[in-house]
């Protein structure tokens, strides 16, 4: 069996054209009696601007491996944290849910490990007018499913990263060494 004392993993799953709903969760995953249950524990209280919600798929249906997922952004209001703890936390439970059917987290294991995750939402896709709930839905739903998956297989790799070291740069970076 894998060690399960401490992975992570990240994915980004973009949103539609014209829409706030891109997806860049970062997970980490671990045993409830090491590091990530500890910090688990510890981020039970609220801090102000970055509230923390247990991942359930609806009333009454925690799931399994317990998960605390918490904001990136600082919560600008009530309508973003409706997206927040209802879309959003339905998706990601969803996706951990799916990830125990498909074998990718270990069933016998759920109740021994739990995982963190920070969450994007952004800021302004409270007050979009046209926004697609079903797009936000898709975009946490495959992004969250990716990043567990990839912290269960430990991917990127480090060979990866190191064939790709010349090839691919953070896109930020575009504009300051071009070409």
């Amino acid at each position: 069996m894998k060690n399960l004392v401490f992975l992570t993993g990240e994915a980004t799953v973009l949103a539609s054209e014209g829409q706030y709903t891109d997806a860049m969760p970062e997970i980490v995953i671990g045993t409830v009696d090491g590091p990530v249950g500890h910090a688990f524990a510890g981020m039970m209280g609220q801090s102000m601007g970055h509230t923390r919600f247990f991942v359930i798929r609806d009333l009454n249906q925690q799931v399994r491996p317990a998960a605390l997922m918490t904001s990136k952004v600082t919560i600008p209001n009530s309508a973003y944290i409706e997206l927040f703890g209802g879309v959003v936390q339905g998706a990601i439970g969803d996706a951990i849910v799916d990830c125990l059917k498909d074998g990718i987290l270990p069933k016998d294991k759920a109740n021994e490990i739990c995982m963190i995750i920070t969450v994007w939402l952004d800021p302004r896709v409270a007050d979009h007018k046209e926004l697609d709930k079903k797009d936000l839905y898709r975009c946490q739903y495959e992004a969250t499913k990716l990043a567990i998956c990839r912290a269960m297989k430990g991917e990127p790799t480090v060979d990866e990263l190191i064939a790709n070291r010349d090839k691919i740069k953070h896109y930020a970076l575009a504009d300051v060494f071009p070409g």
